[in-house]
């Protein structure tokens, strides 16, 4: 007779594996968009790419559409994630972790052609795909959002709607500037894009405020 310990293990070893092919099915899109591109996109190419049965895909997923929104979260969830290691890093002082957060976008694995890409499979199905654009709106404005508090965290003294206008305009430079540093790094240098966003953040956190300041 089995013992419950036993089938326990064998419960978690199931479930693990499941995760572990759910992720290679998940990387092996994310590296086909890159490579190729969403119009040549297709279960057979990602199943060639991580080495499993076309069986497999529709096992974990409803179709390349729901793999490919998948994908999307996942790669938000890790450059989330490299953004908040960097904030962490910064230690306890909010300017600097106001800095760590928007220099992260010029390190790996942020900076990252395959990145760019990959996030352009994407941006080519938001007006198209629904769920595409739902889990777009959902990455950019918590992006946004969290950029807003550590912000106010190191210029309290910036009202609420200034800040969350500063957010979007510091976002926007960091985008542009990420996005030419990918497609021509001949234009302009990593050190230098990262010293126009410091100027910038540097001016909305010491720009001279009138009025009262929300809190």
């Amino acid at each position: 007779m089995r013992s419950p310990r036993t089938g326990q293990a064998r419960a978690r070893f199931v479930r693990e594996s499941a995760d572990v092919r759910r992720q290679a099915l998940i990387e092996a899109t994310a590296r086909c968009l890159a490579e190729k591109g969403v119009g040549a996109i297709s279960v057979r190419a990602i199943c060639a790419r991580a080495g499993v049965s076309a069986g497999l895909l529709t096992h974990y997923f409803d179709g390349v559409e729901a793999l490919i929104l998948a994908t999307y979260r996942d790669v938000g969830e890790k450059v989330a994630a490299a953004m908040e290691q960097a904030v962490a890093q910064a230690g306890p002082d909010p300017r600097a972790r106001l800095w760590a957060y928007l220099r992260a976008n010029f390190q790996p694995p942020v900076l990252d052609p395959n990145l760019l890409a990959t996030w352009i499979s994407f941006w080519s199905l938001v007006k198209t795909n629904p769920e595409i654009a739902a889990t777009h709106a959902e990455t950019y404005g918590g992006s946004r959002e969290r950029l807003e508090v550590l912000l106010r965290e190191a210029a309290p003294q910036i009202p609420r709607p200034a800040a969350r206008v500063a957010a979007i305009a510091l976002t926007a430079m960091v985008d542009g500037l990420w996005l030419e540093l990918c497609l021509d790094s001949s234009t302009f240098t990593t050190e230098e894009a990262l010293a126009m966003v410091k100027e910038a953040m540097t001016y909305i956190i010491e720009k001279p405020r009138d009025g009262a300041v929300d809190q």
